[in-house]
């Protein structure tokens, strides 16, 4: 039986963990908030947002549980772990942008919520909106610990942000 050739040998052994297996199911395991709140740009590609394969399922979840009470901890929040924030900021940040009608024309946002720690992701035609001005508006409401602003513009060629499947 011919033997196979030692880079081949190696790629069969490394790529696999390397990248999630085809077909592999990606979920929201730990149900963070993940919700679109402007959607003018058609061709937008949707963020991969909180979705995870199980094998970053579990790597993530002892992280998730120090960096979750560590914030308790410090003495930086009333809740134990910073996780139970996100439902009431999600709704909050929602609301916040369903009253405000800036950011609407010409772009598609979406928010993903973890930890007090707000991503948002999308695309705008628009100049005016951009980086500073999304974190200013969204960090204006309560608990919110961090925004983080990935948006994708006229001038980009591909996305700044993983996209999902």
């Amino acid at each position: 039986m011919p033997r196979l050739p030692r880079f081949l040998r190696v790629s069969l052994v490394v790529l696999p963990a390397l990248f999630p297996a085809y077909g592999e199911t990606l979920k929201n395991w730990f149900n963070d908030p993940f919700i679109q709140v402007r959607s003018a740009v058609p061709d937008c590609p949707v963020p991969l947002g909180p979705l995870l394969s199980e094998q970053e399922m579990r790597k993530e979840t002892h992280w998730r549980s120090e960096r979750g009470t560590s914030c308790w901890l410090a003495g930086q929040c009333d809740k134990p772990n910073s996780y139970l924030y996100d439902a009431p900021i999600s709704r909050s940040v929602q609301a916040h942008f369903a009253a405000e009608p800036g950011f609407a024309r010409n772009s598609s946002l979406w928010l993903t919520f973890q930890r007090r720690f707000v991503w948002v992701e999308g695309c705008s035609t628009d100049q005016s909106v951009d980086a500073a001005a999304l974190e200013a508006f969204v960090r204006a409401e309560p608990d919110v610990e961090r925004v983080i602003v990935n948006l994708r513009t006229p001038r980009d060629n591909k996305s700044p942000y993983p996209l999902a499947p």
